[in-house]
């Protein structure tokens, strides 16, 4: 019979898409109005994989510089992602909230795994406290390393000196999930709040409270 798994003590969240809204569509609906175009643009010009290297600790400064040599024509709508960078987080998943502070409520060792740039996570942590309300945080701009690079779970671990047998992730992309499973943590595909909580009690994870309430930040 094999080894039997240890019970959960850690849980890392993610928190872009998991405990905050993400959608960059939102500060240009009005600067780019036609659908297709504004797709185009951030599919293109400032896609995914060029914000994911200001996560990965590229100056915005850098950043633009890079964009506008390639888009010269778009020089000001690169400038825009920045400066309009609150209105593409304009609200927390309070129900996701609520099952992070069911965790710290019923004693668990809570902390917060981010792909995010180090300004603009200063500036999300004080639109958002709940942000500060568990052990820590590792961001991914800080350290130049991002998910699912093998590292950043490894710093990770050290830095809050989790066991990785005893500890549970939570993410929406499924390649960082499967990050954090090489890293060997066990790991949850973040879809919704429901189905996270059952995720969450089918590992055994026990939460005190059914119908969770969340103040509105």
């Amino acid at each position: 019979m094999g080894e039997a798994m240890q019970p959960i003590r850690h849980i890392v969240f993610d928190i872009g898409k998991v405990l905050l809204h993400y959608d960059p569509h939102l500060a240009y609906k009005d600067l780019i109005p036609a659908e297709a175009e504004r797709r185009a643009f951030l599919e293109e010009v400032c896609s995914n994989a060029w914000n994911l290297e200001q996560d990965r600790g590229r100056s915005w400064a850098d950043a633009e510089a890079e964009a506008i040599a390639r888009h010269p024509d778009k020089a000001e709508l690169i400038r825009a992602f920045r400066r309009r960078w609150s209105m593409m987080v304009p609200y927390v998943y309070e129900d996701s909230v609520a099952v992070l502070q069911d965790t710290l409520a019923a004693g668990y060792d809570v902390t917060l795994l981010t792909n995010f740039a180090p300004d603009t996570f200063v500036e999300a942590r004080k639109r958002f406290p709940f942000l500060n309300a568990t052990r820590g945080v590792t961001v991914s701009g800080e350290l130049g390393l991002v998910k699912p690079d093998l590292a950043i779970y490894r710093h990770h671990a050290a830095a809050f000196d989790l066991d990785p047998a005893a500890t549970l992730f939570i993410d929406d992309s499924e390649p960082n999930v499967e990050g954090a499973r090489q890293a060997g943590w066990r790991a949850l595909h973040f879809t919704g709040a429901d189905k996270l909580r059952a995720d969450l009690a089918s590992e055994g994870v026990k939460l005190d409270r059914a119908k969770p309430r969340l103040a509105r930040a």
